[in-house]
């Protein structure tokens, strides 16, 4: 049997790589994010943020982000 090409030879690898992870217990999931150079992007962003701002639990909302944010080893 003759050497994989070097277009098999990564394939394999992956899949391999994917076995062993799968032998470890672990399972391959595909997530969808939003795409931050797409061009509706900045105007959602502003909408969603603009829609929290104006919701009657604004302040409780930003109390939770600086609580997260605050980083005590700066």
């Amino acid at each position: 049997m003759s050497a994989p090409s070097k277009t098999e030879r990564p394939t394999e690898t992956i899949r391999e790589r994917h076995d062993r992870l799968r032998g470890q217990g672990l399972r391959p999931v595909r997530i969808w994010v939003p795409d931050p150079n797409a061009a509706s992007f900045a105007a959602e962003a502003h909408r969603q943020s603009a829609a929290v701002a104006a919701s009657a639990q604004s302040d409780d909302d930003q109390d939770f982000i600086d609580a997260v944010s605050r980083r005590d080893d700066a």
